[in-house]
């Protein structure tokens, strides 16, 4: 799966082409299915069931960790933190403000996951900004699972020319070894193979800002 195909559709204007630069209305996400009463009360009714697996603090020492770890490897090498939307942003957001080096920081959009509770085809709306050709760019995000959207990335990044990647997730998911699941540099908590949300991760769109880690009672 090359670069082009994944990014080709989107493309960033310069902030300073003001002329050349479009603004139009996102498209509404209607809820399908029930109404947003229902959704709101199924949320809840989730959040209630649901077994706190590591609290805030533990999250925090672990996010902690992981930032002494990316300081060790890549302080000296000018990197590009690249957080994975939507889910990634909390883990980044939280890993920079323990990093003390100079470093850029970008995004991408890659999901699998939409509101669903598993994943499906890959979806690539937003492309990273940056030029990373001759780049060294740690890739942040949320979790590991099968490794499939990381694994589409790390193909991506290098047809951009980048010359060193690493990669930072919050959780990996004991699912076991597989082809596409690649190796991780940094990883902040190791939970069983179970759907949990918090801290960045969603219950069908829902509670991603908890501090907490939560596991779906089963």
């Amino acid at each position: 799966m090359g670069s082009a195909a994944i990014f080709s559709h989107v493309a960033r204007g310069s902030s300073n082409d003001k002329e050349s630069i479009r603004y139009t209305a996102a498209p509404t996400r209607r809820l399908t299915g029930m109404g947003r009463s229902e959704a709101i009360e199924e949320a809840l009714a989730a959040l209630k069931s649901a077994r706190e697996i590591c609290t805030e603090t533990q999250v925090a020492a672990a996010i902690t960790r992981m930032a002494e770890a990316v300081t060790q490897v890549v302080q000296h090498d000018n990197p590009v933190v690249l957080a994975v939307m939507r889910g990634g942003v909390f883990t980044a957001t939280e890993l920079c403000r323990r990093l003390t080096f100079p470093y850029q920081f970008d995004f991408v959009h890659g999901t699998r996951y939409g509101d669903l509770l598993t994943g499906g085809e890959l979806n690539w709306p937003v492309p990273p900004s940056a030029n990373l050709a001759g780049r060294t760019v740690v890739v942040v995000d949320d979790i590991l699972d099968r490794g499939l959207t990381l694994h589409a990335l790390y193909e991506a990044l290098q047809q951009l020319g980048v010359v060193a990647i690493y990669s930072a997730v919050l959780v990996s998911k004991a699912v076991g070894v597989s082809a596409s699941r690649p190796e991780v540099d940094f990883v902040g908590l190791n939970v069983d193979d179970v759907y949990v949300f918090g801290c960045g991760m969603d219950y069908k769109g829902y509670w991603r800002g908890l501090p907490s880690l939560f596991s779906l009672a089963s």
